[in-house]
């Protein structure tokens, strides 16, 4: 009985042996066969694959040339920064692309079923992101006509400020106290649009008392006007009488000033109309209503 059980045993043994030796014969054949793979592949097509690397590095650096170059082109032109970085990114992936589709040529990879797969995800893409895209297509817009650049004033949907970057998808305006707007360019494109350049208009009141003479007034607001040099270089201030109101004559001054110094420049206008009126001793009346009491 024990030696029929030492016999049983002894089978168990080698049959569990057979069975680790066919799996390393399988693993052996499977590594086998994946090494002989890598030496055809590099065999067959070593040649090829350096040749797919070196176009591929000799076309990058090619395509940095290329952008630099167009850049310096466009600031030399004096082109908008905005619009000569865009040429130069848009000039350098163009270039990328094609030089990548040479190298996958090289290596026998077909870009075929590549454009068809792009084609049909940016088809997805375009229905799902609709907005996203009517952005980047109104930047682009934008750039391309250039209804503004960096450093204009504009004024659209009610918001005012300096412009201080246009990208693809929103433009980013700023005010006089640092805050930063950024608007969606879809919001932009197709709205109306105001665009004051690098100034921004002032616009002035005070009344004088109906015993002074305005012309003169007006005379000496303008000298003030000119003293405190808070005026933009290209449009002459505007001052002249606005309104013949009940209890004074009102005087209305209009000027163009810095954007980025809109509100300390109305203040030091105020501030110096103040002065020049007190010193020539012009008074500014207070409203005021007679009545009279008539007795039956």
């Amino acid at each position: 009985m024990s030696t029929i059980k030492t016999i049983s045993g002894a089978t168990q043994e080698t049959t569990k042996h057979l069975i680790s030796s066919n799996l390393l014969k399988d693993e052996l054949e499977q590594m086998t066969n994946v090494y002989n793979i890598i030496i055809d592949f590099f065999t067959n097509y070593s040649f090829q694959l350096i040749g797919a690397i070196i176009i591929f590095i000799l076309g990058y650096i090619i395509a940095g040339k290329i952008s630099g170059f167009v850049l310096r082109l466009c600031q030399r032109h004096d082109l908008d920064i905005t619009l000569s970085q865009f040429l130069s990114n848009t000039a350098k992936m163009l270039i990328v692309v094609m030089v990548t589709i040479i190298s996958l040529g090289k290596l026998g990879i077909s870009v075929t079923p590549f454009i068809a797969a792009i084609g049909a995800i940016s088809l997805g893409a375009g229905l799902a992101l609709q907005g996203l895209l009517a952005n980047y297509a109104a930047g682009f817009n934008i750039i391309l006509i250039r209804p503004f650049v960096v450093g204009d004033t504009i004024t659209v949907k009610g918001v005012t400020g300096m412009v201080e970057q246009v990208l693809l998808a929103y433009t980013i305006l700023k005010n006089e106290d640092d805050v930063q707007i950024t608007i969606p360019n879809k919001h932009i494109v197709g709205e109306i649009l105001l665009n004051s350049k690098h100034d921004s208009l002032l616009e002035l009141s005070v009344g004088i008392a109906y015993e002074h003479n305005p012309l003169e007034v007006i005379k000496l607001l303008e000298e003030t006007i000119e003293k405190l040099d808070i005026t933009g270089e290209q449009r002459k201030p505007q001052i002249g009488i606005d309104e013949f109101s009940d209890s004074a004559i009102t005087i209305a001054i209009r000027l163009w000033t810095p954007t980025v110094n809109l509100y300390s420049a109305k203040y030091k206008a105020y501030a110096g109309i103040y002065l020049a009126l007190d010193k020539a001793k012009i008074r500014i009346p207070f409203p005021q209503r007679d009545v009279h009491l008539i007795q039956k």
